[in-house]
């Protein structure tokens, strides 16, 4: 069982390592897709800048989520969960790319996961 645990925390842990730095570097490119086109006309309306460089700056803190998974598991992968759950909530209150919201918070369920799985010492537990 112990193998196959940290089998899974090691998956979930590279996973949501990886794929904000990924995404957070991607901010800076646009190779995977125009992330401005996530921001409501009510979210641009507001902001104290350009569009791009709001999104550039949401880069920089989804590099630094993914680093601190990578890191400091545990707090990291709180981070992440928070972050994909006020994300997914923008979308929501803004009603656009309501299937991004739910894919959004379907992984932040896997990121609180990987945080409760990092917490707890299953070696006492009977297979």
């Amino acid at each position: 069982m112990e193998t196959n645990l940290q089998l899974v925390k090691n998956i979930l842990k590279y996973t949501f390592g990886i794929v904000p730095i990924v995404a957070g570097l991607d901010k800076f490119t646009n190779i995977l897709t125009d992330w401005t086109h996530y921001i409501s006309d009510g979210m641009a309306s507001i902001l104290p800048m350009s569009e791009s460089s709001f999104m550039m700056v949401v880069g920089v803190i989804e590099i630094i989520a993914g680093v601190i998974v990578l890191t400091k598991t545990k707090i990291g992968a709180y981070i992440v969960s928070a972050w994909l759950v006020a994300i997914a909530l923008t979308l929501i209150f803004s009603w656009t790319y309501v299937d991004v919201a739910v894919r959004d918070l379907v992984m932040a369920i896997g990121a609180f996961c990987l945080a409760t799985l990092w917490t707890n010492d299953f070696s006492k537990v009977a297979a």
